[in-house]
């Protein structure tokens, strides 16, 4: 089962082919880690606000 690499959180194996490249099974964010983006490839903090 496909894991967020920042959080640890389950990420459905969808998510993971989608915003993965060919090779990774673990994501480096996922929905749940709204504070994180992926930045080329590193993983940074937003520098907006992600909740309303």
């Amino acid at each position: 089962m496909p894991e967020c690499q920042n959080c640890g959180s389950f990420v459905t194996e969808a998510y993971a082919r989608v915003f993965t490249p060919r090779g990774v099974d673990d994501p480096r964010v996922c929905p749940d880690c709204q504070d994180k983006i992926r930045d080329g490839a590193d993983v940074r903090t937003a520098r907006s606000p992600r909740n309303p």
